[in-house]
């Protein structure tokens, strides 16, 4: 083989290389963002093969358990769903360039009368062809489909392509399941984010099947915070279980942390500290806190009821 053909190779086997490693994208019906889609699926339930059918694009297996599903609809009119970062503004879903969807969790639960559901979570974020999630202030767009066991049977009872986007570099943070009244179940969203090397601020958020779809029915600000020296805290939240109420019952949230004003000279970023303990923390040296905050639904949202209980420890 003379020099010119071995180049002519070389340049051809390298494109062709290159082309395979790519991401494709592969063009879907807009039927797919149909909210009154049905589905039956064997048992027991392949939470990859279920996703294929609701939304069948192409199917990517990457290293590091990277499985998501390419697709592109270019019949489908995008919509606005909320990110809570609200750095970059909503984000308008199906995304103009393609779709990588992936597998965000699969609970399974039961009802008091034995029946079994399960939550199939999806983590939608926009096209990369390097398979790729990206963007330190894009969260992943939730979607959600319930699903009730007949006998054999899964059959889909809702389907929710896209709820609204959480977490940072377009991966939402996995929901949890919660019992917020009689066979009522909604699920729980730890949403953190922060700036290269400043604080990490969490906030809780509460989902819910309210009004005929799947949304945020209360947001709890100031629920953990790391990567600070001179705070940190976290909380934990417990559903009131009193008869008076069937559906959505009271909340409290339980917030337990720590404050070391020497330790603000290694602060690289100034912190925002909950007001409930800012006017202690600028007359003390050091100090461990609690904090109780009690939540009731009003209307369409929780609120906060009541004033917070504070308790300091360990005040120096």
């Amino acid at each position: 083989m003379n020099l010119a053909k071995a180049i002519l190779f070389s340049l051809i086997f390298s494109s062709i290389c290159t082309a395979q490693d790519i991401v494709q994208l592969k063009n879907v019906s807009d039927t797919i963002l149909n909210t009154k889609r049905t589905l039956q699926v064997s048992d027991p339930l392949n939470a990859v093969k279920t996703m294929q059918k609701l939304f069948p694009g192409k199917l990517y297996n990457l290293s590091d358990h990277n499985t998501f599903i390419s697709w592109n609809c270019k019949s489908c009119k995008p919509n606005a769903f909320k990110d809570v970062n609200e750095v970059e503004g909503d984000q308008m879903f199906p995304y103009t360039r393609g779709v990588a969807t992936r597998i965000l969790n699969n609970i399974d639960y039961k009802d008091s009368k034995g029946n079994q559901f399960k939550l199939l979570f999806f983590n939608h974020s926009d096209y990369d062809e390097d398979g790729l999630q990206t963007g330190r202030f894009s969260g992943g767009l939730v979607g959600v489909a319930k699903f009730a066991k007949n006998d054999k049977i899964w059959q889909m009872r809702s389907f929710q392509p896209a709820v609204a986007a959480f977490g940072s570099f377009a991966q939402a943070p996995s929901p949890k399941l919660v019992e917020i009244g009689e066979d009522q179940y909604a699920f729980t969203l730890l949403h953190a984010n922060g700036g290269a090397g400043g604080p990490y601020e969490g906030f809780l958020y509460l989902i819910a099947g309210f009004e005929g779809k799947y949304q945020p029915i209360m947001e709890v600000s100031n629920y953990q915070l790391s990567n600070v020296a001179s705070a940190e805290w976290s909380s934990s939240y417990t559903v009131v279980n009193e008869n008076t109420k069937k559906h959505f019952r009271d909340i409290i949230i339980k917030t337990k942390g720590s404050f070391d004003k020497a330790a603000q000279a290694n602060d690289e970023f100034e912190v925002n500290l909950p007001q409930e303990i800012a006017a202690m923390a600028k007359t003390k040296k050091q100090f461990n806190f609690e904090i109780e905050k009690h939540f009731s639904f009003k209307g369409k949202l929780y609120k906060m009821t009541g004033k917070p209980i504070v308790k300091f420890s360990n005040v120096k």
